[in-house]
């Protein structure tokens, strides 16, 4: 396959989708390197992994958000990528790229955070030599986000239909058990984290805040800055029809889509997303994919 084809087949890709991409890329390429050059994994993990303190993390700070991209394992990425894969079809049903990019980063420095103050403030940790790496705060974000967001959704699991919001529960509920009796405190507290995040920012958003909105546009400006500049077009002469007002025809537009969107949302708050109609759903997906 070519690289312009595959530069393709992954422009095609869901933004959940693409993010398991480059962790599995990451995985495989972290793999084969260590292997060839007869390095042990920590030699390259070290550089990206989130360390437990303050003063390792000062000189590495791009780990906050580095560590979510490696794993320990074949294990621990295929459960992470599965629970991404699931939970963004349903979030990607409802929001775009940009606003479930948000929730994802900010649930993984949120996750981050939470393992740092931990292992920094309570007694139990603070001896524990240890690093943190893993996609699950990320994930668990997502997660407890649409568990918030339309907590009365069902989805099938194995052979049963349950509610969106006792998925949540029953994760969180886990997590806050196994902390003590696991060897992976760390994570589970960066779970914790995570969640949190995806919680606080559905409720917000129900109430027509968006907290993620700061982070999202700096982090298109960051991503502005180093994309090139694209060559400018050459001028052209354009003509356009005295009798008509374009502006005034796209804002027209807008709005009757913006509230076709919201009466579609109102229906999932009332009666749950499998109450829309195929071509509500299509039309809320495609709206989520322009967003």
């Amino acid at each position: 396959m070519s690289t312009g084809n595959l530069k393709y087949q992954y422009a095609r890709l869901s933004s959940a989708e693409k993010l398991i991409a480059i962790n599995v890329a990451v995985f495989i390429v972290t793999a084969l390197v260590t292997f060839l050059m007869g390095f042990s994994t920590n030699t390259i993990v070290r550089w990206f992994e989130l360390p437990k303190e303050f003063n390792d993390f000062i000189l590495q700070p791009w780990s906050i958000v580095t560590y979510s991209f490696f794993h320990g394992g074949i294990w621990h990425l295929f459960w992470n990528m599965i629970m991404l894969y699931f939970s963004g079809r349903i979030f990607l049903n409802l929001f775009g790229a940009k606003k479930f990019n948000n929730v994802y980063f900010l649930g993984v420095i949120a996750g981050g955070l939470v393992f740092l103050l931990s292992y920094n403030v309570f007694p139990a940790f603070v001896a524990t030599n240890t690093a943190l790496i893993g996609a699950s705060a990320g994930v668990t974000a997502v997660l407890i986000f649409v568990c918030t967001y339309i907590p009365n959704q069902e989805v099938r699991l194995f052979i049963f239909n349950i509610k969106l919001w006792y998925i949540g529960a029953f994760i969180v509920l886990v997590d806050l058990i196994q902390i003590p009796n696991s060897g992976n405190a760390g994570g589970h507290l960066a779970h914790l984290g995570g969640a949190l995040l995806g919680y606080v920012y559905a409720r917000q958003l129900l109430k027509g805040s968006d907290i993620g909105e700061g982070f999202g546009q700096l982090t298109e400006s960051f991503n502005g800055f180093f994309k090139r500049k694209e060559k400018k077009a050459p001028l052209k002469t354009v003509y356009r029809n005295a009798n008509r007002n374009p502006k005034s025809k796209v804002d027209y537009d807008k709005e009757s889509k913006q509230r076709k969107i919201d009466s579609i949302l109102d229906k999932i708050s009332k009666s749950g997303y499998e109450s829309l109609s195929q071509l509500e759903k299509d039309f809320l997906f495609k709206a989520g994919k322009d967003q």
